[in-house]
Order: structure tokens, then C-alpha cells, then sequence
């Protein structure tokens, strides 16, 4: 009896391990797959809604077309950038803007490799890139636009070239007229009276030079950060009154006449003393290097708020309406021929600006053709460096 009783344990123990192996195990096997293919599935989902989130809120504009020259995706920035409304087809889009560019050609004669385009909307330059992407079958599936607004980039660029044609051209006049007048002094006798007439013009035009890359070395040092800005409370009327006193010799060989007023309770400003002197000096020499003969120049100094100004008025030549918003670019010049004659280096309100921004200062000027120029400088006081407020100067 208990050898069939053994005999029966075993049967079971057997039926019970192929129960297990062939219905149990793969059972939790199976559950644990299903896990796995959950967890691999919000991951998907979570990596699909992060890029979807990336792509809608991106400042590029992005757009995919599949093999057919449909949409599958374009975020918001696209549409805005190339006012879409309807156009829903590679051609659709592109031919209106008479880009000559194919989507086939992309993908299968340039063996994968991008193509950019520039095109203008408006008065903005937008940047296409297009590039050909594949399926998972590592096939041809489409093509990605990328699409930015590349205007402020445009602008810079045409500045730069500018900056350095207008660097090269104020250098190369006054080296070839040195060079000129010292060939002539080499290869030639002159008198006494012409020799030192010609070392004048000489040392004229090396000063010219000197003052020209002076003024391009202060610019750098700003756009690089590298001026050292010092500053210091000082009584701001005293310094223009002694920069206007400075200049009584100038004025009396044009026989102009000025005032300058300081009002008593105007605060200690607080900012760079030698920057904010050298802008005074700068806005006094244009009005009376503007003004003409027997002209009249006002200066005011007061306060207003968390403000000292400085207010200077000439009744010269002034600047044309189309000019204003322009004359603190740097080499902009209102009348080249008359600038050039009168020794300018066409830099000295773009550092005056650039001064006055390290100093939180501000320029404003007004003028009218043939009635004269006001420019106002505001400049933080000592109760004000740490509570700016805007007001305007009557």
C-alpha cells in the first residue's frame, strides 16, 4: 500500500511540473512581456509628446513632407513665417515664392545631401535649409524644412561690410595725402614757404589718422567690454561749465555768442566723469563746428526725477528729418563733402551713445534744416543710481 502511495506522489509531482512548464510559466512569462511592452510604450508616448512640445514652442519654423509632397507636420512658427493658410503641398508653399528648389531632386540626385535658399517676405529675409530624411527601412521617406528668420543676422553682416569699406576708405585718404605731399618733398626742391606748408598738411592729415583709429580703438573697447568704467559722484554743472569755458576761443573765431546756465539744486551725478566729459565735449564741438557765424549756442543744465540733464541748443545749419533716426551710426554722415572738410571722423556719436549706455545714460536730439539742433543728455544722479524713473525733459 505505501509503494502505491509513493507511486502516486510521483505521478503527480510529474503532472504538476509539466502543468507548470507548459501552461504557469509562460503564463507569467507572458505578463511579464506585457509589462515590458507597457513601460516600453509610455516611454514612446512620453518621448512623442517632450518632441512635440519641443517642436511646437521652437522659435525655427519646421515642416515635413512626405515622398507625395504632403504635409505631415508643420509647427506654428512655420506658418507664421511663410503666412500659410491653405497651401497644404511642397509646390503649393514654395512656387509662390519662386523658390527653385524640387523635392525629388533633394532626395534621390543629390545623394542626401541639403540645400539652402534665402528668400525675402516682406521686409524680412527668411533662411530655408532642406534636408532628406529616411524611414526605418532605411528608404527614402521625405524631406524636413527648416525655416528661420535670418533678418537681424542680414543687417549685421551688411553693417560689418560697411563698417569696413567706410574703416578703409577714411584711412586710405589720409595716408595718400601724406603720401602725395611727401613724394613731392623728396623729388622736387621747394621753397622754404611751400616746404612748411606741405609738413603742415602732413601733420594734419597724420592727425586725422591718429584721431580716427583713437575713436576705432575707444569702439572696439566698448564692443568688447573691455572699457574700464569708473564711477564717481561729481557736480555735472561745474563740468560743463568748465568744458563750455574751454571752448570761448573756438567760439570767438566763428563770433558766436553763448550762454550757459546751471540750475543751483542739481544733485551730484553718479557715472564715469572722463566718459560723460568727453560727450559734452563732442555734442559743444559739433554746434559750433554747425553753426555759423554769428550763431548763438545755449546750454542748460538741471534735474528732473532721478535725472540730471544736459540740454544744448544751436541755432546752425541742423539735420534733415530722414537723417535723424540714422546719425548715431557709426561713419553716417548728414553732409559727407562738409564733414570730411571740417576734420570729423563720422564716430563721434555712436561713442558718444556708447558711453552714455555704459553709464545708463541717455541722447536724445532734435533738429530742423536751417533752425538749428537741441540735444538732450540725461545722466543718473547720486538719489537716483539705484531708482531710474523715465520723464520727459520740457
Amino acid at each position: 500500500m505505501l509503494y502505491i502511495i509513493l507511486i502516486i506522489c510521483i505521478v503527480f509531482l510529474i503532472i504538476a511540473k509539466i502543468f507548470f512548464s507548459r501552461f504557469l510559466k509562460p503564463r507569467a512569462e507572458l505578463s511579464k512581456t506585457i509589462e515590458m511592452a507597457k513601460e516600453e510604450l509610455n516611454e514612446a508616448t512620453r518621448q512623442k509628446n517632450q518632441m512635440e512640445t519641443i517642436l511646437l514652442h521652437m522659435t525655427d519654423g519646421l515642416i515635413a513632407f512626405n515622398l507625395k509632397e504632403e504635409i505631415v507636420h508643420i509647427n506654428p512658427a512655420a506658418k507664421k513665417f511663410l503666412d500659410l493658410k491653405e497651401e497644404t503641398t511642397f509646390s503649393e508653399i514654395f512656387d509662390k515664392f519662386n523658390v527653385d528648389i524640387n523635392l525629388e531632386k533633394i532626395i534621390y540626385l543629390e545623394n542626401w545631401t541639403s540645400s539652402e535658399k534665402k528668400i525675402p517676405i516682406g521686409n524680412r529675409t527668411i533662411n530655408l535649409f532642406f534636408a532628406p530624411f529616411k524611414n526605418e527601412n532605411d528608404r527614402p521617406a521625405g524631406v524636413i524644412v527648416v525655416i528661420q528668420d535670418i533678418t537681424e543676422h542680414e543687417r549685421l553682416d551688411r553693417m560689418r561690410k560697411q563698417f569696413v569699406a567706410d574703416v578703409s576708405h577714411e584711412l586710405k585718404t589720409p595716408i595718400t595725402s601724406i603720401m602725395g605731399y611727401a613724394d613731392t618733398l623728396l623729388e622736387s626742391d621747394v621753397d622754404s614757404q611751400t616746404n612748411r606748408k606741405f609738413l603742415e598738411r602732413i601733420s594734419s592729415e597724420a592727425e586725422r589718422m591718429s584721431r580716427l583709429v583713437n575713436d576705432l580703438l575707444t569702439l572696439s573697447k566698448y564692443d568688447t567690454s573691455k572699457v574700464k568704467i569708473e564711477k564717481t559722484e561729481f557736480d555735472l554743472g561745474e563740468l560743463v561749465k568748465y568744458t563750455f569755458d574751454g571752448l570761448d576761443i573756438e567760439m570767438k573765431k566763428k563770433k558766436l555768442t553763448g550762454e550757459c546756465f546751471v540750475t543751483a539744486n542739481v544733485p551730484l551725478v553718479y557715472a564715469d566723469r572722463n566718459g560723460i566729459e568727453r560727450v559734452v565735449l563732442n555734442i559743444l564741438t559739433n554746434a559750433i563746428k554747425y553753426t555759423e557765424e554769428g550763431g548763438n549756442i545755449k546750454v542748460y543744465v538741471g534735474f528732473v526725477y532721478n535725472d540730471a540733464y544736459i540740454k544744448i541748443i544751436d541755432n546752425g545749419v541742423g539735420i534733415p528729418k530722414e537723417d535723424l533716426d540714422k546719425i548715431f551710426e557709426r561713419f553716417y554722415r548728414v553732409d559727407k563733402s562738409r564733414t570730411r572738410e571740417m576734420g570729423g571722423t563720422g564716430l563721434g556719436l555712436s561713442i558718444a551713445k556708447e558711453i552714455l549706455n555704459q553709464n545708463n545714460g541717455m541722447i536724445d536730439i532734435k533738429s530742423e534744416v536751417g533752425k538749428g539742433t537741441e540735444v538732450v543728455i540725461r545722466i543718473p544722479t547720486k538719489q537716483g543710481k539705484t531708482n531710474k524713473e523715465e520723464s520727459k525733459i520740457q
